[in-house]
């Protein structure tokens, strides 16, 4: 898994001047969001993702309804929506369960993780680093993260059906459907250079660790050296819940989790309608 950056944010140019656009300063609660890919026409367009028009709507910031903090869309320190559109706000019901560990250095605001949070509220839990669970002494756990002996995600039921136990008793039947055989996956959600040292803590390295499939990100904060594969958070949960629908439920993925990406695709468009994607650092060939 590959997360989101917190990098300088970009140029532009046009005709022969140059200028320089730092997205930090545009809106920051509401530039959340992903980097690049070269699908940056439509990339939506295959998704079934619940109309967010609505949300262009919205006239200047509001209250929480628990922290009474003054919020755009949805809280960050919360992780719910604003009471105005709470009512419409798409929820999303996970296939397990997800811990995301956020680095302290970590802006809420800007985290793509409190995504995950708003809109799956019953399946997601977002902890700041150094609190966090003690997975060590927990079975069924995954680390989606790519280490170098990490399972791909294609592999992934055979390997843990083998690795886990069964009741011989069980009907065989039963056996061989497949199902999820992981309680939880756990997401960390910080800068590239932040993961190594969460990586290492002595409560998380000792889990089993999946490696997704290489996708392309459309993140649109730049990432300096760092190749298009690199997702934000949200992004990286998306694509591990519709990997595991396909490879581990062996199931026809039928847009059950494409409503993740709610906020994510908002949040694109919006910058795609104020800046031309052709001038935004992230965008160019790195």
């Amino acid at each position: 898994m590959l997360t989101d950056t917190k990098d300088t944010l970009g140029d532009s140019s046009a005709g022969n001047k140059a200028k320089t656009v730092d997205l930090r300063k545009v809106n920051s609660d509401e530039i959340k969001l992903m980097k690049p890919s070269k699908n940056l026409e439509n990339p939506f367009l295959n998704l079934k993702i619940s109309d967010s028009s609505f949300l262009n709507n919205l006239d200047g910031r509001s209250a929480c309804s628990l922290c009474g903090k003054s919020r755009k869309y949805f809280c960050y320190t919360c992780y719910i929506p604003l009471p105005s559109i709470a009512d419409k706000i798409p929820k999303v019901k996970l296939p397990c369960k997800i811990d995301i560990i956020k680095h302290p250095k970590e802006i809420d605001g800007k985290s793509t993780a409190i995504h995950a949070a708003v809109l799956a509220p019953d399946d997601v839990a977002i902890y700041t680093y150094p609190n966090l669970p003690d997975y060590s002494s927990q079975d069924n756990i995954l680390l989606v993260f790519p280490d170098k002996d990490a399972i791909h995600i294609e592999d992934l039921w055979s390997h843990l059906e083998t690795h886990t136990k069964r009741n011989p008793e069980e009907p065989q039947m039963k056996r061989n459907k497949p199902h999820i055989p992981f309680s939880r996956a756990v997401f960390i959600d910080c800068t590239w250079n932040q993961t190594r040292k969460l990586y290492h803590d002595e409560r998380i390295k000792g889990l089993r660790c999946v490696e997704l499939t290489k996708r392309e990100t459309l993140f649109w904060r730049y990432q300096r050296g760092k190749p298009h594969t690199y997702l934000a958070t949200i992004e990286a949960i998306y694509y591990f819940l519709v990997d595991v629908h396909i490879n581990v439920l062996k199931a026809d993925y039928a847009s059950e989790y494409d409503d993740l990406l709610f906020f994510f695709k908002f949040m694109f468009q919006k910058i795609h309608s104020l800046y031309d994607k052709h001038t935004l650092r992230a965008y160019k060939t790195l």
